[in-house]
């Protein structure tokens, strides 16, 4: 290797820094990319102008500077990697699926007040200095134009030099919005916060002032849909990042399960599989917050779905083996920590399939090894980019036994 090829950058870190032949890492630099010896880059064909203004110093996004390619590369490789360091080889490696520019409809952003200026976005990457967004590429559009006028709005109810939560999703009825940390004294501040509701047309507008949640508007009951059900939506509870995404995650999972047969969907939130797998066929569902399990609960008996919702904490009490044999298929999407007690339960089961989706390459490779050693074979893995031009990743992988 000579010199001047140790300079090329090869490719992006799981921390999102470019990676030079001989091991430098680089920050904001693209494969292709040439580290020079002043430490500057000399861009390759593989690194474009971001889209948005308050890159690279808004923490939402660390990759705005690659092309879609090596967007893509990078997605796979999160996922190749982490598996390859466990040992484990998936027998397909499925296309990544990356969700489109200003798609995201689940956001949670910060708000800080200094004198009359009320600043809202994301932490500066490694700090907690705020980016007061003037633009945005990854929100959807319905949620980014509802920052400018929630300035005006905290300025009456957010105390000088104090911080607070914006949690905005976007379900049936349009925006819900959650603002955490605010005080609402006075007539006024009232007023201002329903007319606020009213004029953008909020789906619901929650205050928690640290003491609970109070919904203040809402015209009517808040829902999302899965698989054409519609489930009540506690505030800011879970949905998956993109609507693109959950199809994504979806139909990967519906591909793969056995045509009959009853299924398991473990860690199942509000039904995000449960119910867009289920149609006819039974499922059960299990999931430890209490609140997720009864709007589920509700949502399958008015829709007259075969789903039974359990209110199970999988870590404390996971599904033993001879609980999972009952069924045809395992659907489970536990937390970024992973699920290691009910892999390890499943392991030691006949089930012939498991659909596991993740939110992190890093603990859903130590629960496949455990699952390989207990007899199964990754028969393929898709990799999904839900949050563009970050490096969360987010995946299925398919398990056979046998």
């Amino acid at each position: 290797m000579t010199d001047l090829d140790s300079d090329i950058i090869l490719r992006i870190a799981a921390k999102g820094d470019g990676v030079t032949a001989d091991g430098r890492h680089v920050a904001l630099a693209a494969p292709g990319d040439r580290l020079l010896t002043d430490g500057s880059l000399l861009r390759g064909p593989h690194h474009v102008d971001p889209p948005c203004i308050h890159f690279p110093a808004c923490g939402g996004c660390e990759l705005q500077h690659v092309d879609e390619s090596s967007l893509a590369e990078f997605i796979t490789a999160r996922v190749t990697g982490a598996l390859a360091g466990q040992g484990v080889e998936p027998a397909t490696l499925l296309p990544p699926h990356i969700s489109p520019p200003r798609t995201r409809r689940r956001a949670s952003l910060r708000a800080s007040r200094l004198g009359r200026k009320v600043t809202i976005g994301f932490a500066e990457s490694g700090s907690h200095t705020l980016i007061d967004l003037a633009m945005c590429e990854v929100l959807d559009p319905r949620l980014f134009a509802l920052i400018a006028p929630l300035r005006s709005l905290l300025a009456l109810m957010l105390p000088d030099k104090r911080a607070a939560h914006v949690r905005m999703s976007l379900v049936d009825q349009g925006v819900d919005l959650l603002l955490e940390g605010v005080r609402v004294e006075g007539l006024a501040a009232d007023e201002a916060l329903l007319d606020f509701a009213s004029s953008h047309k909020l789906a619901r507008l929650t205050i928690d002032e640290g003491d609970g949640q109070q919904a203040r508007w809402e015209p009517e009951p808040v829902t999302v849909r899965f698989g054409g059900v519609a489930v009540a939506f506690p505030s800011f509870s879970f949905l998956q990042a993109t609507p693109d995404g959950e199809i994504a995650l979806v139909e990967t999972v519906r591909q793969a399960l056995p045509p009959q047969g009853a299924i398991a969907d473990l860690f199942c939130g509000l039904g995000t599989f449960a119910l867009a797998l289920g149609g006819a066929r039974p499922v059960y569902a299990a999931e430890a917050a209490r609140d997720l399990v009864l709007s589920l609960r509700t949502a399958a008996n008015r829709a007259q779905r075969r789903l039974v919702a359990d209110h199970r904490d999988l870590f404390r009490r996971p599904l033993s083996p001879d609980e999972l044999n009952r069924f045809a298929a395992i659907v489970i999407d536990p937390p970024r920590a992973g699920a290691r007690e009910q892999v390890m339960q499943i392991a030691a089961s006949t089930v012939a399939t498991v659909a596991y989706v993740s939110c992190n390459p890093a603990s859903f490779a130590r629960d496949a090894a455990h699952l390989v050693a207990g007899g199964y074979r990754l028969d393929s893995v898709k990799p999904v980019g839900q949050f563009r031009w970050s490096t969360h990743v987010e995946l299925v992988g398919i398990f056979r036994r046998g």
